[in-house]
């Protein structure tokens, strides 16, 4: 399997280790989870909507590797990129989780530019 495979998976795995932050240290409701998510306030809100925003951003990122990987896109540059939105999406989820609203925007868009930049890198090959 790929480097950029691999980075699909952890990408994948990302909004589950944010859930699992928001919910760090609380009584889980399995009854009404959604619900309890509502009641969320501070860190814990944050870490929910970096959640969120995770799942929002995997299936671009997944499909523009997918393609990618389809189309023969050059291996080191699909590589270096697709590690680079793991390294960024930490980083946007550090900045969500820190409270950092203008710092966290401008990584979300690092973070699209490069689902970009995987999506049209075949046609460099």
């Amino acid at each position: 399997m790929t480097i950029a495979l691999w980075c699909v998976l952890i990408a994948a795995i990302l909004p589950l280790i944010l859930a699992g932050i928001s919910r760090a240290g609380q009584r889980y409701d399995n009854r009404d989870p959604r619900g309890a998510s509502q009641a969320l306030e501070g860190s814990r809100k944050r870490a929910h909507s970096a959640h969120l925003n995770a799942f929002e951003a995997f299936p671009f990122f997944a499909a523009a590797v997918i393609v990618a990987e389809m189309k023969g896109a050059p291996r080191g540059a699909l590589d270096g990129l697709a590690v680079a939105f793991i390294i960024v999406r930490i980083v946007h989820a550090g900045a969500y989780l820190g409270d950092q609203a203008p710092l966290r925007s401008a990584i979300w868009t690092v973070g699209f530019l490069l689902t970009i930049g995987i999506f049209i890198l075949p046609l460099w090959r």
